[in-house]
């Protein structure tokens, strides 16, 4: 975003962070719970680069609601899960050579480093695979578990013992513990070979490498995991109570030391020039390497800077992904379908005649909305050029219109709900804009949101209940067995009273209804950031719910504080907008579900069968823990972002704003407002000498 189109005043940028922060959570929506993105990486990295773009330009924009802060994907439930000890967060992304040159423009500004202040970072190929931790006792492996959604991932242990390249012991003079992390892949060759032989057998045939390696990482029968060319490179560690050295390269190079394969091609480089020219370079031998790779991964080599930039919500501040050009094709577009979602969204998908793109056969692109349809004058019958970018459903970036059919008509997007046929609607928004996307307004009445919302509910990301995947929920919604989300909870005990039985469905046995009401019971204890997540507030997606449930501690405070919110002149509202990251869009979409008695209603009848459970400090023997902190005027010890990502990391809460709820101001010179309101509430005041003082100066 340039400075001329960078909003002019604050108000008029609050409303396009708002715009911005609802249409990347609704394409997270569609990647992480529904299986079915709409937009390519490409895409999704413009609408959130316009996001960053904002919140740096208007700090105090930037909060923990902002969708696009999550991580990689949920576990899948077939394996047992695993907590991680340090997070598996991922990178974010670059496309072109001033991304990464404004990434060492920002680390150095975060470190306030001078321009003739060296600043190494390592330069090595992006590994298009699977990411896995290996945890070593004693230098023995004792559990390997996927990245999931970064706080938990499935525990594939057993599978990860049969992997040639990954050492069960480590050899030479190792740590007592370690978690070694990398990347499981397949080889281009072994690939080729494994697929002929599956197709000569009549079984399943991969579309490429990568997903290949992730599906046979997860079979549950070991021996099938055992049988396939499975490699393994090491780049980096999680728990690591003693590390070999001090830098990047030197660990990896210890990795390497003890037993474990490490990519040749990575490189400490010195300069910006240095990183691009060897980027140019790895992806100059692309196509001769023997696995796929999809850009240049860049880290900050200091692990004295790296602990000192930390981390956001979504990936670390000292580590870039920079991802290689998109790949192209031109196919035929066939039809365009509406897809429902749980808030009602009519999402346009293209549904396209079969092409390979980068080596994946792609039948369905996004089209974003109906502006976009118009914008691009994309017609049924069109000749269109596909990019891929990235392992997400691909985009249509335009029409060959020398070669489109005689007759084809502009496309109408539809104006009633292709589900319910209620009124769909295009919102106005306060800025006098329009909403890009048109909504059903049925709301529970319209089957597609019912079902959407149920769909939501037992997603892995929320309740995670195992065995009650989309297919069953329509099932059961169709026949009337839940329509809310506290029925699936009540599913056991009406079916014993029933008539028809559960097991004597085609389909069922007494063996899956046993399971399937022993993963129901199993997640009447669960997280409360899960629970809040999963009534499917607008606007509250994983992060947000993780600030609403370490603020509010239990279930029953949180759904009485929110009520009283309603009253925007109360204390619930004043407290529920000084949280940090929780804006007035997100307030109100939070107000707006608890004033609705209906929903009052389903959580009240949840919180019958359902036991929500408080949230653990993040450190638990820090004299910060659980504390609501707030910094103002200049700090010189440590930037605002540093001082804000070491507190996070000690437990406590960061708030934007003092209010009584506010334990303790650290107040640098030039503290104005926030010094006198904390004089008002009695909230005890440090400076930032005593703040170092208290938390022991942690590196």
């Amino acid at each position: 975003m340039s400075a001329a189109t960078m909003p002019a005043t604050i108000a008029v940028a609050r409303k396009r962070h708002a715009e911005l922060a609802a249409e990347i959570a609704a394409h997270d929506a569609s990647y992480y719970e529904e299986d079915a993105p709409t937009v390519s990486d490409a895409t999704y990295d413009a609408l959130r680069q316009e996001l960053l773009e904002i919140e740096k330009h208007f700090p105090a924009l930037a909060g923990a609601e902002s969708p696009s802060q999550r991580v990689g994907s949920t576990p899948s439930g077939k394996f047992a899960k695993v907590r991680h000890r340090v997070p598996m967060l991922s990178l974010a992304n670059a496309f072109d050579e001033e991304d990464v040159r404004d990434f060492l423009g920002r680390v150095r500004r975060f470190l306030n480093l001078g321009e003739n202040d060296e600043l190494a970072v390592t330069a090595e190929p992006k590994i298009d695979g699977l990411s896995l931790s290996l945890r070593y006792e004693d230098g023995k492996l004792v559990e390997a578990a996927t990245r999931g959604d970064g706080m938990e991932g499935e525990n594939v242990t057993a599978n990860a013992l049969t992997v040639k390249d990954i050492p069960n012991q480590l050899k030479g003079n190792v740590p007592k513990v370690i978690e070694v992390r990398g990347e499981i892949y397949m080889d281009k060759a072994d690939f080729a070979a494994m697929n002929a032989r599956q197709e000569k057998a009549g079984e399943k045939v991969f579309a490429n490498p990568r997903n290949a390696a992730a599906g046979s990482l997860r079979q549950q029968d070991v021996k099938i995991t055992a049988s396939r060319p499975l490699r393994f490179f090491a780049y980096s560690w999680g728990e690591a109570p003693e590390l070999p050295a001090d830098t990047q390269l030197g660990v990896v190079e210890a990795l390497g030391n003890w037993g474990h394969r490490v990519n040749p091609l990575m490189k400490l480089c010195k300069s910006v020039d240095e990183l691009l020219a060897h980027y140019r370079l790895i992806e100059s031998q692309r196509a001769t390497l023997g696995y796929d790779i999809d850009g240049v991964v860049y880290k900050v080599n200091s692990l004295d800077y790296q602990t000192r930039l930390g981390f956001v919500s979504r990936s670390p501040r000292w580590g870039l992904a920079h991802k290689f050009s998109a790949e192209q094709a031109t196919t035929v577009l066939e039809a365009i379908d509406i897809q429902v979602g749980r808030t009602g969204a009519l999402t346009p998908v293209a549904r396209l005649k079969p092409v390979t793109v980068g080596g994946v056969v792609v039948s369905n692109a996004t089209l974003h909305n109906e502006d976009e349809i118009a914008r691009k004058d994309i017609r049924v019958g069109d000749t269109v050029i596909v990019q891929r970018a990235g392992d997400v459903i691909p985009q249509i970036v335009s029409v060959v219109t020398e070669k489109r059919p005689r007759g084809a008509k502009p496309y109408e997007f539809p104006t009633t709900c292709p589900i319910c046929k209620s009124h769909a609607v295009r919102e106005e928004r306060a800025s006098g804009k329009t909403d890009a996307v048109r909504r059903c307004t049925g709301g529970l009445i319209c089957a597609a949101q019912r079902i959407e919302r149920l769909k939501h509910f037992a997603s892995r990301s929320a309740l995670d209940i195992e065995g009650l995947g989309d297919k069953i929920i329509e099932e059961f919604a169709s026949g009337g067995l839940i329509t809310y989300p506290q029925d699936i909870f009540t599913l056991e005990s009406r079916d014993k009273k029933s008539d028809s039985r559960l097991e004597d469905r085609d389909g069922w046995g007494e063996s899956s209804v046993t399971n399937l009401f022993g993963a129901i019971n199993a997640r009447r204890n669960v997280a409360l950031d899960r629970f809040i997540y999963a009534l499917g507030i607008r606007h509250v997606g994983e992060t947000t719910a993780r600030v609403l449930a370490r603020a509010y501690g239990s279930a029953g405070h949180f759904r009485d504080r929110m009520i009283a919110a309603g009253d925007q002149a109360g204390e619930s509202w004043q407290e529920l907008t000084s949280l940090d990251g929780i804006g007035d869009i997100v307030a109100e979409a939070i107000v707006d579900f608890f004033d609705e008695p209906h929903n009052v209603e389903v959580v009240d009848a949840l919180l019958k069968h359902v036991h929500p459970q408080p949230l653990e400090a993040v450190s638990r023997s820090s004299p910060v823990a659980d504390k609501t902190v707030v910094f103002t005027g200049a700090l010189e010890r440590m930037t605002r972002d540093e001082a804000k990502a070491m507190a996070e990391r000690l437990g406590a809460k960061v708030s934007g704003s003092v209010s009584k709820k506010t334990d303790l101001l650290v107040a640098g010179p030039g503290a104005g407002s926030k010094l006198k309101e904390a004089e008002k509430h009695g909230v005890e005041v440090i400076d930032e000498a005593e703040w170092f003082r208290r938390v022991g100066n942690p590196s």
